[in-house]
């Protein structure tokens, strides 16, 4: 069939949507407008990654320098994934599983293996929301029930920073205590006791970290999973209510809830960024987060941390970029927002570092300490050393309840867009059953449900060792790494870069900048394929968590979670082998082909695997089926 036949087709009712061809199957929704898809794709990658991970990197890996690595990773390894997922998406209209069905036939597997790691996320990312929930509530109490060491769960240990520095000589190692109870100090009662200070070897447990510890997690010492923390539990309940209503009617109800979710932490990050930078102290903290330090720039770790900062921050390879940009129409340009949206979640992490050494100068400087001394990343930062400084505010209620406010909503359109993501998945992958009148309600519910019961264990006794181990080996590097490989080997390489190119050509109205075709090529999956093997030679068994070593059962564990995506492309191989070995890399009929008789793949005007035109009656066929829907009188 000519070439130009073919690309008279109608953008709009083009062959993507496959459920508008098929009987009986409802077509798929479509954002209300533009700012819906931006705004949930700016709720997903912009989260609790860029306030407690990002700044803490910068600061642990140079200062400014660490921006060197960070930008040449996003500009190489970031933004074309990052484009790549969102295109495939809106190209094919199919959520994270059946859009790779319909490009590569035998590469569904991977998109099995990102909803595997979805799935991971949506277990045990939402337990941080509960925590934050569980603070929130008590940010309303005066004093805040962190900031003193006379409650129930504080222990002998415990003192805070004014009894310290009222009585500097009662917290040396040497000091007799026996006093208090009538009874001889046993040798090991310092023993597993934090420093106040390594200089003054000043023993204590600070009030922040013993509510931490005793009240919310309420550790035991043998780290059951057998018991649960129904106070946590009860607002893990309510943190998938919460999600729940905010995904159950689809993009409808997504598009509209993130107007507030992704928007309102902007409000509050520069509140606190105005009440940080007015601190005493916060010049210095400041210092230590941007001041570069050029030793670092041949320190491996640097480089691994900048890498991996990047793959998490912008949510890759986990299908949700997918699935967010099939609800697109046809002809949006993606390409223009995927730069907007990357150069938007840089932004906000190099923003948010302001917020955060700010405030932890202001802390170090009330303590007498160094910078370095108070500094943390993570969990560390977000519910012991930032609660620390809070309690330090005057009108300290206030500031807690903002803080834990953005907590919440950083990690609430982060935890609702997984889930939606999940339930595009599985809603594409059966049309003709999910995408009924209340379907959609009903498998949300039951995702929902599923991952609560699976997040229970999480908030047990023990449940932070189970916690962090899913964190370091669930959405693991090495499993992100080895599908960021494949998915840009088989668009480049097996679909063909230039049939790509030419597909969002046909969408957009014009050709990318032509460096994302070789970062495809051979840039992308190099760097990939060099961060793991650093992350394989270098990936060590599960030690401890908070002093406590869980034995041979969590390695196997910590093996299963990296092993039980991976083993689905493979699987999927053998599936596609079975089913029909003579189509495993034929793209779907249904796709759009504005250039079929250009070459799929060509390097420097070279041509490395010619065209691939579809049967003309089934050209013909998809056609005739345009030009009905596209005449009123056919509709």
């Amino acid at each position: 069939m000519p070439e130009e036949a073919v690309g008279e087709i109608p953008p709009e009712e083009s062959g993507p949507h496959k459920g508008a061809f098929e009987e009986g199957v409802p077509p798929r929704e479509k954002w209300a407008n533009k700012m819906e898809f931006l705004l949930s794709v700016t709720g997903q990658i912009v989260g609790l990654g860029n306030v407690w991970r990002f700044p803490y990197l910068c600061y642990k890996n140079g200062g400014g320098v660490f921006f060197i690595p960070y930008f040449l990773f996003l500009f190489f390894c970031g933004i074309p994934l990052f484009f790549l997922e969102t295109a495939l998406g809106q190209y094919t209209s199919e959520g994270g599983v059946t859009a790779w069905r319909k490009i590569c036939p035998m590469f569904e597997g991977v998109g099995i293996a990102s909803q595997v790691i979805v799935m991971y996320s949506n277990i045990y990312y939402i337990v941080v929301l509960a925590w934050a929930i569980f603070y929130l509530i008590n940010s309303f109490k005066s004093p805040l029930p962190w900031s003193t060491c006379d409650n129930w769960w504080n222990s002998e240990l415990c003192h805070s920073r004014l009894s310290i520095f009222a009585n500097p000589d009662m917290f040396h190692s040497e000091s007799n205590w026996s006093f208090l109870n009538n009874i001889s100090a046993s040798p090991d009662y310092f023993e597993n006791v934090t420093y106040f200070s390594e200089a003054d070897n000043i023993f204590f447990k600070s009030p922040e970290e013993e509510f931490w510890r005793h009240r919310v997690l309420r550790m035991s010492n043998d780290m059951s999973l057998s018991k649960v923390n129904w106070d946590l539990a009860l607002c893990l309940l309510l943190a998938w209510v919460i999600c729940y209503f905010c995904i159950w009617k689809g993009i409808k109800s997504t598009g509209k809830v993130v107007y507030f979710t992704a928007t309102f932490p902007y409000l509050m990050l520069f509140i606190l960024f105005i009440r940080g930078v007015t601190l005493p102290g916060a010049a210095e903290g400041l210092k230590y987060y941007l001041m570069p330090d050029f030793s670092k720039v041949t320190d491996v770790t640097m480089w691994h941390d900048a890498g991996s900062q990047v793959l998490f921050s912008y949510a890759l390879c986990q299908g949700i970029l997918t699935a967010l940009g099939s609800y697109n129409t046809y002809n949006n340009n993606c390409y223009r927002d995927c730069m907007a949206l990357c150069c938007l979640n840089s932004a906000t992490s190099i923003f948010a570092g302001f917020v955060v050494f700010s405030v932890l100068g202001f802390m170090a400087q009330e303590q007498a300490l160094s910078v370095p001394d108070v500094a943390s990343s993570g969990i560390g930062l977000a519910f012991i050393s930032y609660p620390k400084v809070l309690s330090l505010l005057p009108g300290s209620s206030f500031w807690a309840v903002l803080f834990f406010l953005m907590i919440l909503l950083l990690g609430l359109d982060s935890q609702f867009v997984c889930v939606e993501s999940l339930a595009t998945a599985i809603s594409d992958m059966f049309p003709r059953f999910l995408r009924r009148p209340g379907a959609r309600e009903i498998l949300v519910l039951v995702i929902a449900v599923v991952c609560f019961l699976l997040g229970l264990p999480l908030v047990t006794e023990g449940g932070i060792v189970l916690f962090q181990l899913i964190d370091s080996y669930g959405p693991s590097g090495v499993s992100l790494l080895f599908i960021a490989c494949f998915e840009t080997i088989i668009i480049a390489w097996v679909y063909g870069a230039d049939r790509f190119y030419h597909n969002i050509e046909d969408m957009i109205g014009y050709l990318p900048f032509p460096v994302l075709k070789y970062c495809w090529l051979f840039i992308t999956p190099l760097i990939c394929g060099l961060m793991l093997l650093y992350d394989l030679a270098n990936k060590h068994s599960f030690g401890s968590a908070y002093d406590f070593s869980p034995g041979s059962w969590a390695s196997t564990l910590a093996v299963l979670l990296i092993l039980t995506p991976l083993i689905c492309i493979p699987a999927f191989i053998l599936l596609s082998l079975y089913r029909n070995a003579n189509r495993m890399t034929t793209p779907s009929s249904d796709l759009r082909q504005a250039r079929p008789h250009k070459p799929v793949l060509t390097l420097c005007k070279t041509i490395i695997f010619s065209s691939q035109q579809p049967p003309p009656k089934v050209v013909n066929e998809r056609n005739e089926k345009m030009m009905m829907m596209e005449d009123p009188s056919c509709v």
